[in-house]
C-alpha cells in the first residue's frame, strides 16, 4: 500500500510510525515543513488524488490535521488513539485518513494503532447505507 504521512513535529512516536510504515509499506511525504493545516490538507489531496491509498497524519492532538484533512471534499479522517477506535474507523465509517497524537501516543501505542487501522481490508457491508451519508 502507498501511505501518505505528514507530522507537524518529530519524535519518537512518529520516528516508530515512521519505520513502522517503511518496512512494510511505500511512503509518500506530500508536504513537509509546513503547517499542521497544510501538512493535513496535503495528506487529505494525497488520497483523493489517488497518489496514495490511505493517509496518516499527526500533530500534538491529532485533532488540527484531521480538521484540516476533512475539508478536502473525499476525505474521511478519523482521530483514533487506540487499536479499537482506528478499526472502527475503517470499518464502520470507511475512514482513508488516521489523525493520531504525537504527543499523548506512546510508540508502540501509535503503531498498533496504525496497525489496526491500515489492517482492514473492506468496511462493513452492513454499514454502506450510513457511510454514503457521510
Amino acid at each position: 500500500m502507498r501511505i501518505a504521512f505528514a507530522a507537524d513535529d518529530e519524535n519518537e512516536t512518529t520516528k516508530a510510525v515512521l519505520d513502522y510504515l517503511a518496512a512494510e509499506h511505500e511512503v509518500v511525504r506530500p508536504a513537509q515543513g509546513e503547517s499542521w493545516p497544510q501538512l493535513g490538507a496535503a495528506v487529505g489531496q494525497a488520497v483523493v488524488d489517488g497518489d496514495a491509498d490511505f493517509g496518516i497524519v499527526m500533530c500534538w492532538t491529532g485533532t488540527g490535521t484531521a480538521i484540516a484533512a476533512n475539508k478536502v471534499p473525499g476525505v474521511r479522517a478519523a482521530l483514533a488513539w487506540e487499536a479499537w477506535i482506528a478499526e472502527g474507523a475503517r470499518k464502520w465509517n470507511d475512514a482513508n485518513v488516521l489523525a493520531m497524537s504525537l504527543k499523548r501516543l506512546a510508540p508502540d501505542v501509535a503503531v498498533e494503532v496504525t496497525k489496526a487501522f491500515l489492517g482492514v481490508s473492506e468496511p462493513d457491508p452492513d454499514e454502506a447505507a450510513n457511510i454514503a451519508q457521510l
